[in-house]
């Protein structure tokens, strides 16, 4: 039995042409105290948390399942989640209670409780009104990570309604000392996200650099540390860096060809004009995958792509803009096709995570909270009534597990004016609880939340 002891902030370090290279490990037994069930330190197991967001919402009597409770079926568009389903609850019929209502723009208050405030400009030109639910789990783990926060968008693509401000620019806001908010502007490039995540090493603009692996410059410090660690331990070391090759070896041979100039490779560049949205949305699940099992971070903000983006979704052969085809009403063939095309996203990532290897055999599904949500119920209407939420991972025995079907009220059978009943806010409440069991509240005005609901808790 070996008694060595490692922080779980040791990462594998080297040089590269003066510059340092530091890459994360995965959480180790060598990091445990002696019952295996916390940090050497004492602190609890990582918890992590992740908002997820699909544009240009749903079509109610395709994604709500028609039977309630634990015994839920999958719907036809949430059919992509069939890998998964056991560590998904749905929630339906929930009311986003936003009284300023300009289009879409109000739906972003379901990932903070708080009404938008109008922007310079005017129009379609908003503000987010506080503070988003991930942030506030942040501001719980403070100091805990050497990141805060990693930020990711997959579509590219911008407003064709000229929208603006900082409910357009980001999902994600940060509430400073002085009560300001920062919009946390997601990210759009893998190579940049890499840059962030695994360390400061930028290769230089030649092909032999371009050959080497970042591993290779921490190569003699890992050599080291596995003579201080068990057998397990050094076979799950030896796992996470062949995962983080093959990671950045994919990374770097998503077309185009590499241009290097002094910055990372650009790897969401389109080609013939069509965003490679499954390649991007690969690579950035798996970034944030090894970020959270390296105990970079433990939250994050994953936004598919923007509402009234011009985004298309080629893959499907949709030859319309999914939010143009949202507008054309339920009965909408390519919306509702695209709608599911972002479920299947969406279960990409998810399957990912449940085959990615925590602790104790756990997955990283098991130890992690997502919440996802759209801008709107219904894209024609642009309702919030009915506001649908996924909540998936299993937050190391916090939520329900299997997932269940909790609908707030039946539906109303009308796709132009949906009905909902109690506040959505009350799932932000839940998962903030998850983190810090003391908080008693989220959002404010009508969207405020101080009951959470209980019903997705263990």
């Amino acid at each position: 039995m070996r008694n060595f002891k490692l922080s779980r902030r040791r990462m594998l370090r080297g040089l590269a042409g003066g510059a340092s290279v530091a890459v994360g490990l995965p959480i180790l037994e060598a990091m445990l105290n002696s019952h295996g069930d916390a940090l050497a330190g004492g602190d609890a197991l990582p918890l992590r948390f992740m908002t997820w967001y699909w544009a240009d919402g749903m079509v109610i009597d395709r994604w709500e399942p028609q039977q309630v409770g634990d015994d839920w079926q999958l719907s036809e568009q949430l059919m992509p989640l069939a890998n998964v389903k056991d560590h998904v609850s749905v929630l339906s019929g929930m009311q986003n209670r936003s009284t300023n209502l300009v289009t879409h723009h109000e739906g972003m208050s379901g990932f903070n409780g708080y009404e938008f405030t109008p922007a310079g400009g005017g129009g379609f030109n908003t503000d987010a009104g506080g503070p988003t639910i991930d942030q506030r789990i942040a501001d719980t783990l403070e100091g805990v990570t050497p990141i805060r926060a990693a930020h990711v968008r997959v579509s590219k693509r911008e407003s064709t309604d000229g929208d603006g401000g900082t409910t357009y620019i980001a999902m994600s806001h940060r509430e400073t000392e002085g009560g300001g908010l920062v919009a946390q502007t997601p990210q759009v490039n893998p190579q940049e996200v890499w840059q962030l995540l695994f360390g400061e090493f930028v290769p230089k603009p030649d092909d032999s650099e371009l050959r080497t692996s970042i591993l290779d410059y921490v190569r003699e410090d890992a050599g080291a540390l596995r003579g201080d660690l068990g057998m397990k331990d050094q076979q799950r070391v030896d796992a996470h860096l062949e995962g983080v090759f093959e990671l950045e070896q994919k990374i770097l041979a998503t077309p185009p060809t590499c241009d290097l100039p002094d910055q990372p490779t650009e790897t969401n560049t389109d080609t013939g004009g069509i965003e490679p949205l499954s390649a991007t949305n690969d690579a950035m699940a798996r970034l944030i995958a090894y970020a959270f099992t390296c105990d970079i971070t433990r939250v994050a903000s994953y936004q598919l792509k923007r509402f009234v983006s011009a985004t298309v979704f080629d893959e499907i052969d949709a030859g319309e803009i999914h939010h143009s085809a949202s507008h054309q009403g339920p009965g909408n063939a390519v919306y509702q096709a695209g709608v599911t095309y972002q479920m299947q996203k969406f279960a990409d990532l998810l399957e990912i995570f449940a085959a990615t290897e925590d602790l104790n055999g756990d997955t990283l599904l098991d130890t992690s909270i997502i919440y996802a949500t759209s801008d709107c119920s219904t894209g024609a209407a642009h309702a919030v009534g009915r506001q649908p939420i996924l909540l998936a991972g299993r937050g190391r025995g916090y939520l329900k597990h299997p997932g269940i079907h909790y609908q707030a009220t039946p539906w109303n059978g009308n796709h132009n004016n949906p009905n909902g009943a109690g506040n959505m806010s009350d799932v932000l409440l839940s998962c903030l609880q998850a983190f810090d069991p003391t908080a008693d509240s989220v959002g404010g005005g009508a969207l405020e939340s101080t009951t959470p609901l209980t019903e997705i808790v263990e």
